[in-house]
């Protein structure tokens, strides 16, 4: 089960919530006091990471203005240790106030403040804590975008690779049959062949795999269909549920509906 980017972020700051509550909880001998001030610690943490992942990294680290990339990120340790600190301030002036009774003793006692070790009470060490997560989030999202981007270099090299070879080569009737790209109109697949229907309306069966033929093929045809690939060329029309390639009519199937949206309507609205 594939999950999305926006499943991927939450579990990762709840992992990061639970370790720091854990951290802090056995140091303060209190895991309850440690998730609440965990609690208002962490959106600092979250507002700093994504503001130098998805602001400063991006347009000034990647784009080599690295004045612009270190004036920036001096403010943001600033300000964010203005906030870390308002965190903690806030965090010492209610467990006072309780601890001398002015907060209503119905509270449960979540743990004394004096209680909590001298090490933890220190601004930079909750700083430090704060600007490791913030350079291991940086690190695992550089790390996957270059990932991405080898990825799609990779494709990028293989579709040039395709582009010099402009023949589809198979094995038909057990001889290699090589097929023009330009003369492919679609490729259908059956349950254990394939059929490609070119240009002039001629057929040629193979025992191969209809996805073994779509890594072969250059970016210039496209898969709308578990049983379909098509030749972006030769198609005449489409709608939200059809493409028409040569006079055939031919289904898009529902889980590739987006790509294939995507890659036709070129900005159009789809006609429903």
């Amino acid at each position: 089960m594939k999950i999305n980017k926006t499943s991927l972020h939450i579990l990762y700051w709840i992992f990061v919530m639970v370790f720091l509550t854990l951290i802090y909880g056995w140091s303060w001998g209190s895991f309850l006091g440690s998730f609440y001030f965990i609690s208002l610690l962490l959106p600092v943490i979250i507002g700093t990471s994504y503001f130098v992942n998805y602001f400063l990294v991006p347009r000034y680290l990647f784009k080599k203005k690295y004045l612009h990339f270190i004036l920036y990120s001096i403010y943001t340790i600033i300000f964010s240790l203005f906030f870390e600190t308002a965190v903690f301030i806030f965090t010492f002036t209610y467990y006072i106030a309780y601890n001398y009774g002015n907060i209503n003793r119905s509270i449960p006692d979540l743990f004394h403040f004096n209680e909590i070790n001298p090490n933890v009470k220190d601004t930079l060490l909750l700083a430090l804590v704060m600007y490791i997560i913030v350079f291991l989030t940086t690190i695992i999202l550089i790390t996957k975008q270059l990932i991405d981007n080898q990825k799609e270099i990779t494709r990028l090299n293989e579709d040039i690779s395709k582009l010099k070879h402009p023949f589809l080569q198979i094995i038909s009737q057990r001889k290699p049959v090589r097929i023009p790209h330009d003369d492919i109109l679609y490729i259908e697949s059956y349950s254990d062949s394939i059929n490609i229907i070119s240009e002039t309306n001629k057929e040629i069966r193979s025992k191969e795999r209809l996805t073994t033929i779509e890594k072969k093929l250059p970016n210039t045809f496209l898969r709308i269909h578990r049983s379909f690939i098509v030749n972006l060329k030769y198609i005449t029309g489409f709608n939200y549920d059809e493409v028409e390639i040569g006079g055939t009519t031919l289904n898009i199937g529902r889980t590739y509906k987006t790509e294939v949206h995507q890659s036709l309507n070129d900005g159009n609205k789809l006609s429903r």
